[in-house]
Formats: C-alpha cells, structure tokens, sequence
C-alpha cells in the first residue's frame, strides 16, 4: 500500500531525501509520494524512512492502495536491478514487536 503524505504536510522537504526510491517529489502545495515507486522502504528498512522523519506525522499508509510485502519487493528489485536484496531483505511486514 504506497504510503501517501496528508495535507497536514508543512512542506519541510525531511522526507524527499530519506527515500530509497526517489518517490517523494514537491508538490504545489504540499510533497507527494509517486505509488509507482513506492515500495513502502521494503528491501531498504524494517520501517517507512518517510514516515520516521516526518514532524507532523502525515506520511501514512494508503488504504486505497493496498500491496503486499511480494509485490513491493518485486517493485523494489526492478526499480534497482543492481542491488542485490537476498532472502531477509529489511520490511516492515518482518518487523518484530
């Protein structure tokens, strides 16, 4: 599920260079996350990078855009092809807790 960012955003930019992926852009109002290259930091953190540097907390989870961890992985290995990310690649869906 791409994680999208909420109009609370304050524009402060924390987030655009945390992620693996270069999903996250300037908007005109506010930063958005491209679905199309999130992969919600799996294979890269156990955690949503944007979503730890985030002051007011509006890097959320889509629920309109559910995914699971095999299609974000499989997201992730062609969005870098050079990487290699092996069996226990970071995810959040292994996180323990």
């Amino acid at each position: 599920m791409a994680t999208y960012i909420t109009e609370e955003c304050i524009n402060c930019g924390a987030c655009e260079p945390e992620c693996p992926n270069e999903a996250i852009s300037e908007g005109d109002d506010i930063y958005v996350i491209d679905p199309k290259l999130c992969t919600e930091c799996v294979g890269f953190h156990d955690h949503e990078a944007c979503q730890a540097v985030c002051p007011v907390e509006c890097c959320l989870p889509d629920p309109k855009n559910v995914e699971t961890e095999d299609s974000l992985i499989a997201r992730a290995k062609s969005l870098h092809p050079e990487k290699d990310f092996g069996d226990a690649y970071p995810s959040r869906f292994r996180k323990n807790g």
